[in-house]
This record gives structure tokens, sequence and C-alpha cells, in this order.
């Protein structure tokens, strides 16, 4: 395990959570967009990550290898497939029963999500700093 796996982490964290914010920011944006180049209306992203996972060996043979965390990863963007119509027979893109298919974003839920995006990023942003503060007070040390 290397000093900077720490750093390293939080920087995976950082990467992620800004890629949530642009992505709700892009579902914000297209919140009354009912026809996207394809024709069909907006539907909401979101993103999809997991654990990052490294095999690891131990120093001694007789111990296991065994996985650690080495963050998070992004394992692609989703596309919410719900449908939501709304009557309006007058629209030029209302089906032959007057039903119009609108964009599934709901932008209550989208601002809850940025204020969760923007707290977990300001929390690694503190542990971010906590660990340079560490490893400063560490190379402090090593000079005594």
């Amino acid at each position: 395990m290397s000093i900077f796996t720490g750093l390293n982490i939080n920087a995976s964290g950082l990467a992620l959570e800004r890629l949530k914010l642009d992505t709700i920011s892009t579902n914000i944006a297209n919140v009354n967009t009912h026809q996207t180049v394809d024709g069909d209306a907006y539907q909401r992203k979101t993103i999809d990550f997991s654990e990052s996972l490294k095999q690891f060996q131990p120093s001694n043979a007789i111990d296991q290898p065994n996985r650690r965390s080495f963050g998070v990863k992004v394992n692609g963007i989703r596309q919410d497939e719900t449908v939501v119509t709304s009557y309006d027979p007058t629209n030029p893109a209302a089906d032959e029963e007057g039903y119009v298919v609108m964009s599934n974003v709901n932008t209550a839920d989208e601002m809850i999500d940025m204020i969760q995006a923007l707290r977990t990023y300001e929390a690694n942003a503190s542990s971010l700093e906590a660990n340079k503060l560490i490893l400063k007070k560490a190379l402090e040390i090593s000079k005594d």
C-alpha cells in the first residue's frame, strides 16, 4: 500500500461527484425537452458506479492474496426508461389518443441529488486536505 493511496481514493471520489454534478445539470437543463434529435423525449440520466477493487499480494508468503479498495470507478451512464405522458391533443407530437411523451426529469429530485453530490464532494475535499496534512506532518517528523 502506497502513501499516496489515500490521495488516489479521494481523487476518485472527487471525480465521481463532479461527473454526477455534470449529469444532474444536464438533466435539469433538459427538464422541458420533449423531443430530442432521435425524436423521443429526453430521458433522465444517472451514474452507475462501484467500488474499485485491486488485487493485493501480501508481503509474506503465508498470507493469502486479497483485494483492497482503491476508491470508486464509473461503470457507465444509465438512462431512466420511465415514460411520463401528458394529455395535450393540440400538441403536434401527440399520439392518436392525445397523449404526449414528456421528459421524465423531476426538478425537485435533481435538486436533492445535487445537494447530496455537493456535500459528498465537500467531504472528499476535506478528507483530501486532512490526508495532505498527515503526509506533511510525516515529512516534518522525518526531518528530525
